[in-house]
Order: structure tokens, then C-alpha cells, then sequence
């Protein structure tokens, strides 16, 4: 699949969209970033994570794009020189698992749209979590932690990274109230 991408990407500017943890730890060097809209798909946290936010023992949860509604983020453009290794290291970062479906999403910007690389999610993928309920969220959010921290941990910098872009997700707003 990342051969693939590689070569769709090789005749056009890289642009990645970044939506939770890439936009406050993208890990490349952009050559420009705009704020954008993707439009049919919305920003959920309703990924199961037994390795980077939870465990086997304590799931976490991660964010995902799921099909419906839209989702507010930023798209970042990659110099042409450096694509092969953005996607690399992307692949390593988001797909070692192969549980998230890569996608290219047409992103709106005020400089108008652009095609960028996105990371999905199926709603039929055994790592979507389904309608879960308030008690859930409080206890994953009071005991879930993995190698990269606490899944309330990277809820709240995804949600800071949001504001500081000028982004209000009022649905994580409302999921955080349930952390205290």
C-alpha cells in the first residue's frame, strides 16, 4: 500500500492532513500549512489502542476520521525532495498495524482545495469502538496508558493543538468533561 501511495504522490505536491496528534507532533518539516475542512468525514475518538495509549489489559483510545459530517484541521504540504521519507515515516507512525485506511481527502483552504493524505477509518474495522457510553469514557480516561502516555494526556493536546489553531471541537469539549 505504501508502494502505491508512493507512486500517486510522485507526480503532485505531498499534502497531509493532519487532525489529532499530527497537528501537535506532525514529526517533517511543512514547506506551507492552512487551515482546512474535510468535508464527509468527522474527527472521533473511537479507536481502540492497546499499545500507544492503553494496553491489552486497559484499552485506550486514539482519534480516527470517520465517515460522516466534517472535520476541521490542518493540511501540511511536504517539499517534493523529501516525500519518500515523510511517507516512510508516516506508514511507520500510523500504519504498523494496517488498521487505518490511508485515503486521499480533497481538504478546502482559503487558498482553495487540495488533495491531501488522510487516515481513516472503517466503521467495519475491529479497532472502531462503537457508541460508547459516559462510564467508559470516565474510566478509560482515569486508567488507560501506554507507551506514548495516557489516553486523557493525548485527548487534552489534541484538544489544545485544536484551540491553538483557532479550532473549537465542541464533541471533545463534552468528552473531556468526563475526565473530571
Amino acid at each position: 500500500m505504501l508502494e502505491r501511495f508512493r507512486a500517486e504522490a510522485a507526480d503532485q505536491d505531498l499534502w497531509v492532513f493532519g487532525y489529532a496528534s499530527l497537528l501537535w507532533r506532525p514529526e517533517f518539516d511543512a514547506q506551507e500549512q492552512h487551515a482546512s475542512r474535510v468535508w464527509g468525514w468527522h474527527r472521533a475518538l473511537k479507536m481502540w489502542s492497546r499499545l500507544n495509549r492503553g494496553s491489552p489489559e486497559c484499552p485506550g483510545l486514539v482519534f480516527a476520521l470517520l465517515p460522516g459530517g466534517s472535520c476541521q484541521g490542518v493540511v501540511y504540504r511536504v517539499a517534493p525532495n523529501e516525500t519518500d521519507e515523510v511517507l516512510r515515516r508516516l506508514w511507520a507512525r500510523e500504519m504498523p498495524m494496517d488498521v487505518y485506511t490511508p485515503s486521499w481527502l480533497t481538504c478546502q483552504t482559503a487558498q482553495g482545495p487540495v488533495k491531501a493524505l488522510a487516515f481513516t477509518l472503517p466503521r467495519s474495522s475491529p479497532s472502531f469502538t462503537g457508541h460508547l457510553p459516559a462510564e467508559t469514557y470516565r474510566q478509560i480516561f482515569q486508567q488507560a496508558s501506554g507507551r506514548f502516555g495516557s489516553t486523557i494526556d493525548y485527548a487534552r493536546q489534541t484538544y489544545e493543538s485544536l484551540k491553538a489553531h483557532g479550532i473549537h471541537d465542541r464533541a471533545l469539549a463534552a468528552l473531556l468533561r468526563h475526565a473530571d
